[in-house]
C-alpha cells in the first residue's frame, strides 16, 4: 500500500492523506507547516506593512489558504497533525517539527498548545537573519524553533551527535513560494539519520523530497496547493541532472552527470544517467 505513495507529491489535504498511511510506515518527517501569521498582532501583517518578506507576499497568505485560523483551532488542528504523524512513524522514527515563537498581545507564544502529549525529546534553535521588527516591545526574533519528537528507539547517524543543537543557516532567497525551507537546513537533518523513507506533509515548493531523492532517500510529500505540487514536481526533475544537495556533499556521490559539452561528437546523456538519483 505504501508504495503507491512513494516518491510522490499527493495533492490534497494533509490529514485526509495521513489518515489513509499505516501503522509504522515512516522513518522520518520533516515539515514546517503554516504558522497563522495573519492571525498575529504584532507583526506587521495585518496593518498592510507585510513584515519581513520581499513584496509583502504572506499578506495574502499561501495559495489555496490564507493562513489566518481562530487561535485555538488552529492549535487543535496542528496537535492533530502531530498526532497522525507520531502514529505513522516507526519505533525508531523521528519528526523534525519546525515552528516559530512569537510575541501575542505582550507575552510569548511558545506552542506549548501544539507540542503537548507528544514524545518531544529536544529543541534545536535555527539561527536566521534578522528582518524588520515592527513592535518596540521586545527584540528583534532572529531564530526559529525545531521541535525533535522521536519515538524511543531514534538515533542519529554515527557522527552526527556532533552537531550542537543551535544551528546558523540562512534562509532561502531564490524561491517563488513565500516562506520555503533552506536546502542547507533539510540536508542537516535528513543526513543526521540513517531513514529511508522521508515524509512532508507541508510539502510547499518540494524542498524536503528534493533534499531525500538527492541523498538517495525515498520521499513522500503532501501538499494543498495544486501550484506549488506542480513546481516542486519540475524542481525533482531538474534536480536529477543538477541536485541542489551537492554543493553540501563530494559530487561523487551523486553520480552527475555533467552538461554536454558543444563539439562536433557530444556525448549523449541517456536515461540511466539522469534518472540514477531517485
Amino acid at each position: 500500500m505504501l508504495e503507491e505513495y512513494l516518491n510522490r507529491i499527493i495533492h490534497g489535504d494533509c490529514l485526509d492523506v495521513l489518515h489513509k498511511l499505516p501503522d509504522a510506515c515512516i522513518d522520518l518527517v520533516v515539515t514546517s507547516p503554516p504558522y497563522n501569521l495573519k492571525n498575529s498582532t504584532g507583526n506587521g501583517m495585518k496593518d498592510g506593512r507585510g513584515g519581513k518578506w520581499a513584496n509583502a507576499a504572506l499578506i495574502k497568505g499561501y495559495e489555496n489558504y490564507d493562513d489566518c485560523m481562530p487561535v485555538e483551532e488552529y492549535a487543535l488542528w496542528q496537535h492533530e497533525v502531530l498526532l497522525e504523524l507520531v502514529r505513522v512513524i516507526k519505533d525508531d522514527g523521528a519528526i523534525f517539527y519546525n515552528h516559530k515563537w512569537r510575541v501575542q498581545d505582550g507575552l510569548i507564544q511558545d506552542r506549548r498548545d501544539i507540542v503537548y502529549d507528544v514524545p518531544l525529546r529536544q529543541i534545536i534553535i535555527w539561527k536566521r537573519k534578522g528582518g524588520i521588527n515592527f513592535n518596540a516591545g521586545y527584540f528583534l526574533p532572529t531564530y526559529e524553533v525545531i521541535y525533535l519528537i522521536a519515538k524511543k528507539d531514534f538515533k542519529l547517524a554515527p557522527h552526527c551527535n556532533r552537531y550542537g543543537d543551535v544551528w546558523e543557516i540562512m534562509q532561502e532567497q531564490r524561491n517563488d513560494h513565500p516562506a520555503p525551507f533552506p536546502v542547507e537546513l533539510i540536508d542537516r537533518i535528513i543526513s543526521s539519520t540513517t531513514a529511508q523513507i522521508v515524509l512532508d506533509p507541508f510539502m510547499g515548493s518540494g524542498t524536503t523530497a528534493v533534499v531525500a531523492a538527492g541523498l538517495g532517500r525515498d520521499f513522500i510529500g503532501i501538499e494543498k496547493s495544486a501550484k506549488y505540487c506542480e513546481s516542486a514536481m519540475a524542481r525533482l526533475e531538474k534536480n536529477k541532472i543538477y541536485p541542489e544537495v551537492a554543493k553540501f556533499h563530494q559530487l561523487d556521490l551523486f553520480q552527475l552527470t555533467p552538461p554536454p559539452i558543444k563539439q562536433k561528437k557530444t556525448k549523449q546523456i541517456n536515461d540511466h544517467d539522469t534518472q540514477s538519483l531517485f
